[in-house]
């Protein structure tokens, strides 16, 4: 390949690599960007599947087998995580939307909640851990579960609480979240047999420069009327905000709490996953038939999903190196 030629292939993948050096100060950057460009929704909108679909496979692509090889044969903790997020989730957050009035009192809002909480993690939950320096691989395991039960618990969930106000099909729903996942993994499988999983590390910078890239598709697909909404009704549509924001770190702080036993750096991670919830499948299932209130929640969730990750490396830096420290302790002691 003549130099010049390589001279202006390197430049995206110099472009790429600073992008994935930004970590979570630039998936923080996406919420702002989806919301102060409104054009880029319209534009983009028709591409979220494909967007999830490509997270998805990113994430297999990256996994650390030698681990994954681990979490599978020690279930218990998969299990328990993959339980607590397809049913104890959902079950909690139905219980409080009924039992504080929101259902009769905003619909809307009651029904954005419900089907928050019947959602499986959001398909970038492990490249996001992954940013965080977190255990990537674990919360990938718990989110392959949990995607492939959600059909069920999701239409359980919803002829127990919605009452026929939403008509959600688990054959649609199971057939599209298999094919996803399918697709996507073959795909990663094909791209790790070709390039081998020293390059794909090697290249760890530009993949996780695309994956932002990834992000702000889909951010921009979901949040580009939060605009004109915040100009219509401020104080309601802060409102919510602060709604999204109090669910996001309720779940996280419920979930580290209640798997603090296994380690606080894991326990984390599961948090982590837990608070992400995969709207855009929901949105796929009711092919966007929702009320107002619902898109705007669902837009506003966004912010957390985007914002924390930058607000917590702090936290997870401390955990990670904490982790590390003790493994290096228990290393020396038996050698």
């Amino acid at each position: 390949m003549p130099s010049s030629l390589r001279a202006v292939l390197a430049l995206p993948l110099r472009a790429l690599a600073w992008l994935g050096g930004q970590g979570t100060r630039a998936v923080a950057a996406i919420a702002f960007i989806a919301v102060a460009v409104p054009p880029l929704g319209a534009l983009l909108r028709p591409y979220v599947t494909e967007a999830i679909f490509l997270l998805l496979c990113i994430s297999f692509m990256r996994v650390d087998l030698v681990s994954l090889y681990g979490h599978l044969r020690r279930p218990a903790l998969v299990a328990a995580a993959t339980a607590w997020t397809t049913i104890g989730v959902p079950l909690i957050v139905a219980l409080a939307a009924y039992a504080t009035g929101l259902a009769a009192s905003s619909p809307g809002l009651a029904l954005a909640l419900m089907l928050q909480g019947m959602a499986s993690p959001m398909m970038a939950a492990p490249a996001l851990a992954a940013l965080m320096g977190l255990d990537a691989t674990l919360v990938l395991v718990t989110l392959v579960t949990s995607t492939a039960l959600v059909p069920f618990t999701a239409s359980l969930f919803a002829g127990l609480f919605l009452g026929g106000v939403l008509d959600i099909s688990p054959a649609t729903l199971g057939l599209k979240l298999l094919g996803i996942l399918a697709a996507s993994l073959l795909a990663a499988t094909i791209i790790r047999w070709i390039f081998g999983a020293e390059a794909i590390q090697r290249r760890k910078r530009p993949i996780d420069g695309f994956n932002i890239i990834i992000l702000l598709v889909f951010a921009c697909a979901v949040m580009g009327d939060v605009a004109n909404d915040l100009i219509a009704d401020p104080l309601f549509t802060i409102g919510v905000a602060l709604l999204a924001f109090a669910v996001y770190f309720t779940l996280l702080a419920a979930t580290t709490l209640i798997f603090r036993r296994v380690g606080t750096e894991r326990a984390f991670a599961i948090g982590l996953m837990v608070s992400q919830r995969n709207l855009g499948l929901m949105l796929a299932a009711t092919a966007g038939a929702l009320p107002a209130t619902t898109w705007l929640y669902f837009a506003l969730t966004q912010f957390p999903i985007h914002l924390a990750p930058y607000m917590l490396m702090p936290i997870a830096r401390r955990l990670t190196a904490r982790m590390d420290a003790s493994s290096a302790v228990a290393a020396k002691s038996t050698s």
